[in-house]
Order: C-alpha cells, then sequence, then structure tokens
C-alpha cells in the first residue's frame, strides 16, 4: 500500500499528479518512503502560526508581586467553553520578533511601542495557533515589557545586573500567579484545567511556580493542572531548589545539543524531584543532536534535522497528554 498523501491549504498534496487533465512533467521515478517523507519534513518545517491564528485580545492585570501592571495577549478558541487554558511563559530573548525587539523598551496601555500582538515571535504565535486549534485558550504574558526591557536580553547575559529585575527565581513566578489568579474566575475558563508552559527562562521560572504551588496549602488559591517545560536552565541561579517538590504531572523536553543550558544537569535534578500525593514523576526527554530553541519554527533552527525531529514529536505529543492530566483541585 503506497504511504498516505499529505496535503494542507494552498499547496499541492505530496505525490500529487497536479489538476485533472494536466499531467505532471515526467521525473525520474523517486521511492515512494522517500518522497512521503520529505514531504513531512517539509510540512513540519512551515511555521504553525500560518495556520489560522484568531485576532489577539491585548490584555492587563496585576502581577501576584502586588505592584506591576502586566500586558498579556490572549487567543481564544470558538465556542463559549469553558475551555482549558494553557499561560506561556516567554525565554530570556522577550516575546516579541528579533526584527523590531531592539526598539522597544516599555509595553504600558498609555505608551505607543513597536512592539505589540502583531510583532509576536513566530514560536509564540506557532503555539498560540497549536493550542486554540485544539480548544484551549493561549495566554502570552510578557514579564519584560512592563518593565521597561521588552528587547529581551542575549545569549550568555544571565549575570547581568538589568536581568535581576525580571529573574526566574523571584520575580516571573509572580508573574505567573498573577495570570493564573486573573484567568480562573473567567467564565470562559475551566478553573480546573489551566496548565503553564515556558521556555528556557520561563521554563525555569514554570518549574519555580510548580514548586511554590506544591509548598501550599492544598485547594487554598487556583493552581495550575500541569506545566511543559522546554530547555530550562537547572542551576542554582535559575531554580529554587535541586531536589524539587511537584504536586502537579510535568513535561520536560530536552535538546541533548543544548549550546545554552546543561540538559544532563537538568536530568539530575528532575531525576530527584519529590512527587506529593499521587502525583507521578516527571516525564523526561532527552532529544539526541536537538539543540536549544529546537521548537523555533524558523528556517536556521529547522535546517537541523535533529530540531525538525524534536518539534515534530512535542507537537505530537503535549496535546493529548494535556487533555489527560487530572483536573486540579478548586478554591
Amino acid at each position: 500500500m503506497d504511504a498516505p498523501v499529505l496535503a494542507w491549504p494552498g499547496r499541492r498534496a505530496c505525490g500529487s499528479r497536479g489538476s485533472a487533465g494536466s499531467p505532471a512533467p515526467a521525473k525520474p521515478p523517486q521511492p515512494v518512503r522517500l518522497r512521503w517523507l520529505f514531504c513531512v519534513l517539509a510540512w513540519l518545517a512551515l511555521p504553525l502560526a500560518a495556520q489560522t491564528l484568531p485576532p489577539a485580545q491585548t490584555v492587563h492585570f496585576p502581577s501576584a508581586d502586588g505592584r506591576t501592571e502586566l500586558t498579556a495577549y490572549l487567543f481564544s478558541p470558538a465556542g463559549t467553553g469553558p475551555h482549558p487554558a494553557v499561560v506561556m511563559l516567554h525565554g530570556r530573548a522577550g516575546l516579541y520578533s528579533s526584527r523590531v525587539n531592539g526598539d522597544c523598551t516599555r509595553i504600558d496601555p498609555t505608551l505607543p511601542s513597536p512592539c505589540d500582538a502583531s510583532t509576536l515571535s513566530q514560536r509564540h504565535q506557532a503555539w498560540a495557533a497549536y493550542w486554540v486549534e485544539r480548544g484551549y485558550l493561549a495566554l502570552l504574558v510578557d514579564s519584560y515589557g512592563p518593565r521597561g526591557v521588552a528587547h529581551g536580553f542575549g545569549r550568555h547575559t544571565h549575570g547581568s545586573p538589568e536581568r535581576s529585575a525580571v529573574n526566574e527565581l523571584t520575580v516571573r513566578p509572580l508573574d505567573a500567579e498573577g495570570a493564573l489568579a486573573w484567568l480562573a474566575p473567567r467564565s470562559e475558563v475551566n478553573p480546573a484545567r489551566i496548565l503553564l508552559q515556558g521556555w528556557s527562562n520561563g521554563a525555569s521560572t514554570a518549574l519555580n511556580v510548580m514548586q511554590r504551588q506544591a509548598s501550599r496549602l492544598a485547594g487554598s488559591v487556583p493552581s495550575f493542572a500541569a506545566a511543559m517545560v522546554f530547555y530550562p536552565g537547572c542551576g542554582p541561579q535559575a531554580l529554587l531548589s535541586s531536589t524539587p517538590e511537584l504536586d502537579r504531572p510535568l513535561q520536560v523536553l530536552l535538546g541533548a545539543a543544548d549550546q545554552e543550558v546543561s540538559p544532563q544537569r537538568c536530568l539530575r535534578v528532575l531525576r530527584q524531584a519529590i512527587p506529593i500525593g499521587r502525583n507521578n514523576t516527571p516525564v523526561l526527554t532527552l532529544y539526541p543532536g536537538a539543540t536549544h530553541d529546537f521548537d523555533d519554527p524558523g528556517r536556521a533552527r529547522q535546517a537541523i534535522l535533529a530540531n525538525r525531529q524534536a518539534r515534530a514529536d512535542a507537537l505530537a505529543r503535549l496535546a493529548p497528554w494535556a487533555d489527560q492530566v487530572p483536573s486540579a483541585r478548586l478554591p
């Protein structure tokens, strides 16, 4: 039996012969499986943001720090809900496209800025589209813009004094908790099905949020049902504990060829995680040959075969896993 034909809007199906009555020009024969594999990889390299993404609603709410008014971008699926939701935490480069973020400092509803919902990076648009198409609300939280550093930070800047005001230990977890407190009471949201997703610095933040959550009295405030973290930093400057306690499911996705953080250190730390109650140990996935930012749909990252394979696996596994995690207890 031939391999399945793969097609998507606006593209000719892989292996098709063109329109009826107009046969394709003769070409040297190509093995069916090889042709199918090439088409699959080409499809995976397309940014998911090219799929239908509804307009973002720009929203504002307080961080749990009690003094910072955060900006975030809410993408909603069709229907009235209540829907599950994913709170998304950007990495150290910030939320916006590198084409424009060099000119961005403060994001504030009273100030004009070249950075807004229309200039979100490809990665963030792609994951928002992924969740919305699966019936989830997606809330992208900007921790940097409200604090005057919307441009983000370059590689090897972890010790920069400017980053202390937006650190992943004591600052950004409060932003995630503020997002949860804002989302949970909304009528279109299922408060027991709010998940957390983070990348790099935002992934470390997410791990710290889950550690803080496990230390609180169960049911005292809204809680995240689970977390999905991509290539976090796991050193003492990034995590609250080297033996974190966790009371909710956790997916950790790491690239073995990561050039920014140590995947082996994360594996050591998270293998020592202490499950609380009926929670299982974290699901740890190490992708051979994959780099930092392996899920970035841009051409540079997706030119690496290991990154394409890792991204494909992440896309295949996360939504089904998220659909199955136990609901969080409600206050």
